[in-house]
C-alpha cells in the first residue's frame, strides 16, 4: 500500500508544480506586457520626442511647416465643479490698432509729458502701471519684408519696416541715410565723418591699436543709425550704441533693421544699465552730450563703466572748435571754454589725454588709482565715492563721486585684473572670477559651463537646423545669460547677442560677460525692455519664466517676447516641463507654431525646451479693411 500511495502523491505533486510554473510564465508575461505599455504611454505622456526622429534635412519649425501632434501636454479637458467634461479654451490675444506698430512701452512719448525735462528726464524709462498695459500684439507694418541678410543688411532696409523719411532730410547733407525706391541706403556718413564710418575708425586706429585685440567691447553715446558700431563688426569689436528716442526718429530702430547691436537710452539722472569696468572704448560723435555740466555727473558716469586702461573717443563740439565754430553756430569763447571745463574734469577723473588731432581727441583712464594725483594731492574733486556698489545699475540714481576701483598692490597693477586680449578673453576664466568678485561663481564653475553651453547650442542646431543657416537670424536675445554661455558658444556664427542678467537674479553676472568681451544689460521682465518692436531674429529664455512666475503674469512676459521678435522670428525656452506647459497655452492663444523637445540628456529630466515659431502677420492695408495675414 505504501509504495503505490506515495507514487500517486508524487504525480500529483509534479503535476501542481508544473501548473504553477505555467502560472507564473503566464503573470510574468502579462506583468511585462503592462510595464511596456506603461512605459509606451508615460514617454508619449512627457512628449518622449528625442532629436533623433525629426528629418535631418529639413528645418524643424520651418515657418508654415506643420508639427507632430505628440507633444502635445497640455490637458484640453476639465470637470467643472458639477462634475460634467467641459473643454478649457485657450485665451485669445487680438492684434493692437495698427497705430501702435512702433509701441515702446517704457519710452511712450504721451506718458513721457508728465516728467521733469531738466536733465531730460522725461525722455528716461517711464514704464505703465500694471492696468495700463496693452493685453494686445503689436503688428507689424502694412508690407513688412523679412531684413536684408548681414552683411547686406549693413547697408540696405526695407523702407515698410521702418517707414519714416524724416532723417533723409534732416541728415541729407551728413550722408547718415538715404530713400531710394522701396529701400533705405546707409552710406556709413556720420556728422563727423563725411568721408564714411570705415575711413573715420581708421583715423582713429592711426591714434590708438584697433587691431590686436586690446580693443573689444565698446559704447557709443548718441549713436544715430550706429553706422560707428556696424563698422566696428569688422574689426572684430563689439559696440553697445544707444540713443534717446526723441525728434530724430528711429534711429535705434534703424541700426537693429541693419542687424547692428542698439538699444534705446540717454544720459539723464540714471546709471547707464550696465555694470562697472565694462568698456574698452567709449565714444562720443557730436552726440550733443553737456559732459562739464551738472557736476559733470554724465562723465563721471562714463568713467564708472570705462574699463581700466579704456579710452574715450571725442568728436564734434567742442574739438576743432577754430575750424568749425561757425557751422557750429556758437562763439569762440563759448567752445573755449566748453573745452576747457572738459580738459579740467578728465584731469580730476586721472583721465591722460593721449592725442588732438583735428577733429578727434582721445583720453586713456588709469589703470589704477595709485597715482590718482592732482598737484601731489589724492583727488577731492569729484570725490571718491565711500558705500554703493558700483554694479548696480537697474534704476540707480547717477552721483557725482568717483567710483573706486578695486585695490591693488603696485602701480603696475590693472585694477580689478588685466584682461587677455580677444579672442583668447572669451574662454578664460574672467577675473571677477579669478578674483572671487562675484559670490558663488568659481574657475571650475565657468568652464564647466563653457563646456555646458556647447553641447546645448549644438543640439539646438539639430533640433532647428536653421540656426546653421548663415543670415537666417542675425540679432539674438539672451533674457537669462547667467555667464554669457549661450552667446559663447555662437560667437562664430554671424550674429550677435544681446546678453541680459534678470535685475531679479540671485547673482549679478554682467561684469563676468563683459569681462568676456561681450555685451548685455540689465533688464527686469516684469517690465518691457528699451527696445523698438521687432528688434530679434530669435529669443532664449533660461529658466526665466520659472523666475518670475511669483513675479509678474506670464501673458505680459509672453506678450513682451512677442513685441521685441520680429514676424518668422523663433523662441527658444527652457524650464520645468509644468511651466512649459503654461507658456505653451499662452503661445497658442498668440498663433504660436510650437513643439515641446527633451533636454539633451534625455527624456527622464523635468526641464524641458520649447522651441515655437511665430507667424507672419501685419497690420492690414490702411486702404483696404482687411490684413495681410498668412
Amino acid at each position: 500500500m505504501a509504495g503505490p500511495a506515495a507514487s500517486k502523491i508524487l504525480h500529483f505533486l509534479n503535476l501542481l508544480t508544473g501548473a504553477k510554473i505555467h502560472a507564473w510564465v503566464f503573470v510574468f508575461f502579462l506583468i511585462s506586457v503592462s510595464y511596456l505599455l506603461g512605459s509606451w504611454q508615460q514617454q508619449y505622456r512627457l512628449g518622449d520626442y528625442s532629436a533623433a526622429t525629426l528629418t535631418p534635412s529639413r528645418p524643424c519649425l520651418r515657418p508654415n511647416s506643420t508639427l507632430p501632434s505628440s507633444l502635445d501636454f497640455v490637458p484640453h479637458h476639465r470637470h467643472d465643479e458639477e462634475g460634467s467634461l467641459t473643454v478649457e479654451k485657450i485665451k485669445s490675444f487680438p492684434p493692437c490698432h495698427a497705430k501702435y506698430s512702433e509701441h515702446t512701452p517704457c519710452e511712450d512719448r504721451k506718458r513721457a509729458r508728465k516728467f521733469d525735462r531738466r536733465r531730460l528726464i522725461f525722455r528716461e524709462r517711464h514704464c505703465p502701471a500694471a492696468g495700463e498695459k496693452l493685453k494686445c500684439r503689436i503688428p507689424a507694418p502694412y508690407g513688412y519684408k523679412n531684413p536684408f541678410r548681414w552683411p547686406l543688411s549693413r547697408e540696405k532696409a526695407w523702407f515698410a519696416n521702418v517707414p519714416h523719411k524724416k532723417l533723409t532730410v534732416e541728415k541729407a547733407v551728413q550722408n547718415w541715410i538715404r530713400y531710394e525706391g522701396e529701400t533705405f541706403l546707409f552710406p556709413g556718413g556720420g556728422t563727423m565723418f563725411p568721408n564714411g564710418a570705415d575711413a573715420y575708425i581708421d583715423d582713429i586706429g592711426k591714434l590708438i591699436d584697433l587691431r590686436h585685440g586690446e580693443i573689444r567691447t565698446a559704447i557709443d553715446t548718441g549713436c544715430g543709425v550706429a553706422s560707428w558700431g556696424a563698422y566696428l563688426l569688422s574689426r572684430n569689436i563689439l559696440a553697445m550704441s544707444f540713443a534717446p528716442r526723441d525728434s530724430h526718429e528711429a534711429q535705434v530702430q534703424f541700426a537693429l533693421e541693419r542687424g547692428v547691436p542698439a538699444l534705446i537710452g540717454i544720459l539723464a539722472s540714471k546709471r547707464l544699465p550696465y555694470p562697472s569696468r565694462a568698456f574698452d572704448m567709449a565714444h562720443c560723435s557730436r552726440c550733443l552730450i553737456p559732459w562739464a555740466e551738472f557736476d559733470g555727473m554724465y562723465l563721471i558716469e562714463l568713467d564708472r563703466v570705462l574699463r581700466p586702461g579704456g579710452y574715450w573717443v571725442l568728436s564734434g563740439p567742442p574739438i576743432n572748435w577754430k575750424i568749425h565754430y561757425h557751422g557750429w553756430n556758437r562763439t569762440k569763447e563759448d567752445l573755449r571754454t566748453e573745452q576747457s571745463r572738459i580738459e579740467s574734469l578728465a584731469a580730476n577723473l586721472c583721465w591722460k589725454k593721449l592725442v588732438e588731432k583735428d577733429d578727434i581727441a582721445i583720453w586713456q583712464k588709469p589703470i589704477n588709482h595709485l597715482h590718482c594725483k592732482v598737484n601731489g594731492m589724492p583727488v577731492q574733486d569729484p570725490p571718491l565715492c565711500q558705500s554703493f556698489d558700483p554694479d548696480k545699475a537697474w534704476y540707480t540714481t547717477m552721483e557725482t563721486c568717483l567710483t573706486r576701483l578695486p585695490e591693488v598692490s603696485g602701480d603696475e597693477e590693472f585694477a580689478g585684473g588685466k584682461l587677455e586680449n580677444w579672442p583668447h578673453r572669451l574662454n578664460t576664466v574672467p577675473p571677477r572670477i579669478r578674483m572671487a568678485m562675484v559670490p558663488g561663481v568659481t574657475a571650475e564653475d565657468f568652464m564647466k559651463n563653457t563646456e555646458l553651453w556647447k553641447r546645448r547650442v549644438a543640439y539646438y542646431k539639430r533640433i532647428n537646423n536653421q540656426l546653421e543657416s548663415p543670415g537666417r537670424y542675425r540679432n539674438l536675445l539672451d533674457m537669462n545669460a547667467n555667464l554669457g554661455g549661450f552667446a559663447a558658444a555662437l560667437v562664430n556664427d554671424p550674429v550677435w547677442v544681446m546678453n541680459v542678467v534678470p535685475a531679479e537674479s540671485e547673482t549679478n553676472t554682467l561684469g563676468i560677460i563683459y569681462e568676456r568681451g561681450l555685451i548685455g544689460t540689465y533688464q527686469s521682465w516684469c517690465e518691457a525692455m528699451s527696445t523698438y518692436p521687432r528688434s530679434y531674429d530669435l529669443i532664449h529664455a533660461d529658466s526665466v519664466f520659472g523666475l518670475y512666475q511669483d513675479r509678474c503674469e506670464i501673458e505680459d512676459i509672453m506678450l513682451e517676447i512677442d513685441r521685441i521678435l520680429r514676424p518668422e522670428g523663433s523662441v527658444i525656452v527652457r524650464d520645468d516641463v509644468d511651466v512649459l506647459v503654461k507658456v505653451r497655452r499662452v503661445m497658442e492663444g498668440m498663433d504660436y507654431s510650437s513643439q515641446i523637445i527633451d533636454h539633451e540628456d534625455g527624456p527622464r529630466v523635468r526641464e524641458k525646451l520649447l522651441f515655437a515659431v511665430k507667424s507672419y502677420w501685419t497690420a492690414p492695408d490702411p486702404n483696404s479693411p482687411t490684413s495681410s495675414k498668412t
